[in-house]
């Protein structure tokens, strides 16, 4: 659950005015036309909106004006708690009640009464939560901090994502051994024996080979016989998976930190018809240049020397994880982002489990288990959800940072940010040190901070920014308003692709 949505305390808060509706926070008058209290008309879209996205708290009783915030309360807040329920366990008029009795509490605040309804994301398996007995035109999602209606594209792949619990396992009609590049099917065998040198499955010819390892399949009921979604974009040729897979597209960059750099890459990878474009091929071009600049110490194992540390390693796991995450059919592509900074790994699809739980591990749910399980035969990526407990173990410490979060605009999509610690090295800085310190701020204070951090980062997120922080999000957007209001921070360019640039 994110920071927004975790379990808030309001009688902790000194000023009901301060909140700030975010992405996980909203707040509703619920008076009703007696003011006694009613469930107001629009908490549903707001339900289904939260329960699509990452969850939060909705508060009923309090009243906005101008985008300030006071306590109203809700005087028969029993009638509205039963209404509630009523609806929730109604199919009618929503797909499936997310709350228990826990998760909707009454809170007494300047004597009057509020419901804090907890919302929870949704598990994978019953989303999209949708309103009036109809997936299409009905199914809401939280941006910002209002709720949006999705696209009939947008509700589809979620159906999709909720009825197949690994997405390449399709099986491509007149597809077969022509559409593969024969250069990576023959690598991979290569490496594949080289790991497992007395493995039973280096004697097969390709096509019984591809069978075993979930890249050809025979469809039992139908009696097609062809390559696998997995087979192709494994071991495909560019124009063949394009046809199979319009949207896919990977795409790895090496970038400077400067905002404002003229160029705007200074190495790129893309399918370009000099090489197959197939992940094993992006795979065995990336790692190398992923690792190419790492400090690797001198150690030996036996007469052997030893080039791999546990950042290499890590990198190694963030590489696979996004490739065997990432959602083929979905419009963002796969991006690989090196900067002297740290590294970015974007893949399509948002997060099938929350951020919190992936990055503590234990639970897995990968949307590509065939491509998953490819690589895994080559001792890369783990299946038992520790890859991302595996992937912190190697990079955390010496002030190397990881964060991991999903976004729906413009497209669904998962971002693993591997940064080697220039903002939280600014961040301590800004705790001891006050150059150009406007009169009458103290240091280490959070305005300060986040001008370090943002100076350090001018692309930092508002969720990157709480987590480096220590504070909520809606704290990090009321600082980030008011540098602005004071002329000290500004934003140039949009929401989405911009950066921060903070007043000298």
């Amino acid at each position: 659950m994110t920071e927004g949505a975790k379990k808030l305390d309001l009688r902790s808060l000194g000023d009901l005015s301060q909140l700030v509706e975010t992405v996980t926070l909203e707040c509703k008058l619920a008076q009703g036309e007696d003011g006694q209290g009613a469930l107001p008309k629009d908490f549903w879209p707001t339900y289904s909106a939260m329960a699509n996205s990452h969850g939060g708290l909705l508060l009923l009783g309090v009243r906005e004006r101008h985008g300030r915030f006071s306590v109203a309360g809700v005087p028969d807040a029993d009638k509205v708690r039963r209404d509630l329920f009523n609806n929730l366990n109604n199919p009618g008029k929503v797909s499936a009640n997310l709350l228990g009795e826990d998760d909707v509490q009454a809170l007494m605040l300047e004597g009057r009464t509020v419901l804090a309804v907890q919302i929870p994301q949704a598990p994978r398996k019953l989303r999209p939560i949708y309103l009036n007995g109809q997936p299409l035109g009905h199914t809401w999602r939280r941006l910002h901090d209002g709720d949006r209606l999705c696209d009939v594209e947008t509700v589809k792949r979620m159906l999709a994502e909720q009825l197949e619990d690994s997405r390449d396992t399709r099986l491509l009609n007149r597809f077969g051994l022509p559409d593969l590049d024969p250069e990576s099917l023959r690598a991979y065998r290569q490496m594949f024996a080289v790991v497992r040198p007395d493995h039973p499955w280096n004697a097969p010819d390709d096509t019984a080979f591809l069978k075993l390892i979930g890249g050809w399949r025979d469809d039992r009921d139908s009696g097609d016989s062809g390559l696998t979604l997995a087979g192709l974009l494994m071991f495909g040729q560019w124009p063949s998976i394009s046809e199979a897979a319009p949207l896919y597209f990977v795409d790895y960059q090496e970038q400077t930190d400067a905002s404002d750099a003229a160029t705007r890459w200074l190495d790129r990878l893309v399918p370009d018809g000099t090489w197959s474009g197939n992940l094993f091929d992006f795979y065995r071009r990336v790692i190398r240049k992923l690792g190419a600049d790492l400090k690797v110490p001198f150690m030996l194992k036996g007469d052997t020397r030893i080039d791999d540390t546990p950042q290499h390693q890590a990198l190694r796991e963030a590489l696979v994880n996004t490739l065997v995450h990432a959602d083929y059919n979905d419009r963002a592509s796969v991006r690989i982002v090196k900067r002297p900074s740290g590294f970015e790994f974007r893949n399509p699809g948002a997060l099938r489990i929350p951020a919190e739980q992936a990055l503590h591990g234990g639970v897995s749910d990968c949307r590509n288990r065939t491509l998953q399980q490819m690589f895994l035969m080559l001792n890369l990526g783990e299946r038992a959800g520790s890859g991302l407990p595996r992937i912190r173990a190697g990079w955390d410490g010496d002030g190397r940072t990881l964060t991991l979060h999903d976004d729906f605009e413009p497209y669904d999509h998962t971002v693993l940010t591997m940064s080697w610690g220039s903002s939280r090295a600014a961040i301590r800085r800004a705790q001891v040190e006050t150059p150009g310190k406007t009169p009458g701020k103290t240091p280490g204070k959070t305005p300060d901070l986040v001008l370090h951090a943002l100076q350090a980062d001018p692309q930092a997120t508002v969720p990157t920014l709480a987590l480096q922080l220590g504070k909520s999000e809606s704290a990090i957007l009321r600082v980030i308003r008011k540098l602005r209001e004071e002329g000290r921070l500004r934003r140039i360019g949009p929401d989405k692709g911009g950066h921060w640039e903070v007043a000298v």
